[in-house]
């Protein structure tokens, strides 16, 4: 069993950053891969960015390349999401989640565990 918990989220205006942080309680953390999860209002889950286990790989979809890091401390059980020059556009609901199957990620396929979300807004 794996506990995800966000933090971070809150309002921001066009332009700003935001650092996003999901800590995982439970299985080996180094063990699996995290990915962060966006849903605005009225639309579907989408995925935002992916890191394997170790770290070493990390995936991005297009709209944020460039604008967001994925990184992870396994020392702290810790994947964070760091937002830069952020646009109306990027306000949803940020999820974390993890693929304990085994430490490949994949940016939208064999998450398992979710954690509840924290509220990302972007003001223009």
């Amino acid at each position: 069993q794996v506990q995800l918990v966000e933090s971070g989220g809150g309002l921001v205006q066009a332009g700003g950053s935001l650092r996003l942080s999901c800590a995982a309680s439970g299985r080996t953390f180094s063990t699996y891969a995290m990915g962060w999860f966006r849903q605005a209002p009225g639309k579907e889950r989408d995925s935002v960015a992916a890191i394997t286990g170790s770290g070493g790989r990390t995936y991005y979809r297009d709209s944020v390349k460039g604008r967001f890091t994925i990184s992870r401390d396994n020392a702290k059980n810790t994947v964070y999401l760091q937002m830069a020059t952020l646009k109306p556009e990027d306000t949803a609901v940020y999820y974390c989640a993890a693929k304990t199957d085994n430490g490949y990620a994949y940016l939208n396929r064999g998450y398992d565990y979710w954690g509840q979300g924290t509220q990302v807004t972007v003001s223009s």
